[in-house]
């Protein structure tokens, strides 16, 4: 096993080119344990490289109703009357304190998410 840190975009090239050749190998055999590592740096270096911002509490809202296959109507209640839910999911109006608490508990998402700003939609 010959695993450095990956430093340069050749390195991170070099690393998933050896991680696609190992990917499968028995689990409990050399390769397999140098495809974790692999996969380990590899994550490392694609965190601090290629990072992915967490999406606006809205497309978050939208992202978790696909999963659990919920239409607006069914946020009715968390959000109040089915007019209210197409606005907030518009980007007509903003969340309220009331709505990301009812949210958060509904849809389980952190409240940390729901209350980081956002751009209304020009009306």
């Amino acid at each position: 096993m010959n695993i450095k840190p990956i430093k340069t975009e050749t390195d991170y090239e070099n690393a998933l080119k050896r991680l696609e050749l190992i990917f499968d190998a028995p689990i409990g055999t050399f390769e397999s344990d140098e495809a974790d590592v692999l996969g380990l740096l590899i994550d490392e270096y694609e965190k601090k490289h290629y990072p992915i911002e967490a999406p606006d509490p809205i497309e978050a809202i939208k992202i978790r109703m696909k999963e659990m296959h919920l239409k607006q109507i069914d946020l009715v209640e968390e959000i109040g009357g089915k007019s209210r839910v197409s606005e907030i999911l518009n980007k007509k109006r903003k969340l309220t304190i009331e709505m990301i608490r009812n949210l958060t508990k509904k849809l389980n998402l952190s409240p940390e998410l729901l209350i980081s700003d956002y751009q209304l939609t020009q009306q």
